[in-house]
C-alpha cells in the first residue's frame, strides 16, 4: 500500500498543478462551474469521511455549511479573512461536538431524522435572531475576495480533506470506525470507545463543511437563512456521495462531477421542478447502483480477473 502511494504521488501532484491553473484558462462560466464542483467535492468527501465507515446517514451537512456562510456574513466586513475563517471553524467545531455528544448514541432512522431537524432548528434560530434582534432578514456580503481566490481556497480544502481521510483510514481510529460500521455492539465488546471515535470524526467532517460554507459565502452578494440553510444542499451531497461510492475515499468525487453538471442543467432548464427531479435521481441511484460507481468498477475488475484466471486454467489443462 505504501508503494502504491509513492507511485501515485507524482500523478497527484501533476493533477493538482493542472487544477491550480484552471482560473488562468477558464472563462467566467467555466470557473463558476469549477467552483461548484470543488465545493461539492469538499462537502461530499467530508460527508463520506464520517458516514462512509460508520454507516450513519447524516443530513446535517447544510447546518454546518450555513454556519460557515453566516459567520462570514456577520464578521466578514469587520475582521481579517483568516480570523473570520478561524471563528467559523471554532463555531462549527463547538456545534458539532455538542450535537455529536448528544445524538451519536442514536442510530438508524432516528439519527437521520435528528440531523435533518438540526438544520431546520438552526435555520429557525437564525431567522428568529435576525427578525427580532437585528430587525432585518438577511445580510449583504461585501468582501474583497476574488472568484479565483475562492477557487484556490476550495482546492486547498479538497486537498486537506483527502489527506485527512488517507491518514485516518490508515490509523487506529480508521480501524475502529470500520468495526463500528460493521457491528457497533461488537466494537464496544472489544474495548473500542465508540462515542469518542464517532464524535471525533463527526466534528472533523463538520469543520470541513463549515469552512466550505465560509469560503463560498463571498460568492453570494446577499445571504438569508433560506439560502444558507437550504435543505436541498444536504440531499444533493448525499446523492453525490452515494452515486460515487462511500467505501473508497475517492468515491464521492466520481459522483460529484456528473451530478454537478446534471444539477446545473436542471436548474437552468427546469427550475420549478428541480426538487422533484432530484428526488427521482435519488431513488434511481439507490435502486440501480447501491454500491456506487466505485462498486461497479470493482465488480467489473473482479469479473475481468476471473475471466483471465479461467482462461489460464483452460490453457494449463
Amino acid at each position: 500500500m505504501n508503494r502504491q502511494i509513492l507511485l501515485g504521488m507524482p500523478l497527484a501532484l501533476i493533477a493538482l498543478a493542472v487544477l491550480a491553473m484552471v482560473p488562468f484558462h477558464a472563462d467566467g462560466y467555466g470557473l463558476s462551474l469549477a467552483i461548484s464542483i470543488l465545493n461539492y467535492t469538499v462537502l461530499a468527501t467530508a460527508w463520506a469521511l464520517f458516514s462512509g465507515p460508520t454507516r450513519y446517514v447524516s443530513l446535517a451537512t447544510v447546518a454546518f455549511f450555513g454556519i460557515g456562510a453566516y459567520t462570514v456574513a456577520v464578521f466578514g466586513e469587520v475582521l481579517a479573512w483568516p480570523l473570520v475563517l478561524l471563528i467559523a471553524l471554532i463555531i462549527g467545531l463547538v456545534v458539532a461536538l455538542v450535537v455529536g455528544l448528544s445524538t451519536l448514541r442514536l442510530s438508524g432512522v432516528y439519527f437521520v431524522i435528528f440531523t435533518f431537524g438540526l438544520a431546520e432548528l438552526i435555520r429557525q434560530l437564525v431567522t428568529w435572531y435576525e427578525v427580532n434582534i437585528t430587525r432585518t432578514l438577511g445580510r449583504y456580503v461585501f468582501i474583497d475576495i476574488t472568484t479565483e481566490q475562492i477557487y484556490w481556497q476550495l482546492l486547498g480544502l479538497a486537498v486537506l480533506v483527502f489527506l485527512c481521510g488517507m491518514l485516518i483510514r490508515r490509523s487506529r481510529l480508521g480501524l475502529a470506525l470500520q468495526v463500528i460500521g460493521d457491528d457497533e455492539t461488537v466494537a464496544r465488546h472489544v474495548g473500542i470507545n465508540t462515542t469518542t471515535a464517532k464524535v471525533a470524526l463527526f466534528a472533523l467532517s463538520a469543520v470541513f463543511m463549515t469552512l466550505s460554507g465560509a469560503v463560498m459565502a463571498p460568492r453570494w452578494t446577499y445571504i438569508d437563512p433560506a439560502i444558507a440553510f437550504n435543505p436541498v444542499t444536504s440531499f444533493q451531497v448525499l446523492i453525490m456521495a452515494l452515486l460515487g461510492g462511500v467505501h473508497r475515499l475517492y468515491g464521492p468525487v466520481l459522483g460529484v462531477v456528473p451530478l454537478a453538471l446534471l444539477f446545473e442543467y436542471l436548474l437552468a432548464n427546469f427550475p420549478n421542478h428541480f426538487s422533484i427531479l432530484i428526488g427521482l435521481a435519488f431513488m434511481l441511484i439507490v435502486y440501480a447502483i447501491p454500491r456506487g460507481i466505485v462498486g461497479l468498477l470493482e465488480q467489473g475488475r473482479g469479473a475481468i480477473r476471473g475471466s483471465w484466471r479461467g482462461l489460464g486454467g483452460e490453457k494449463r489443462l
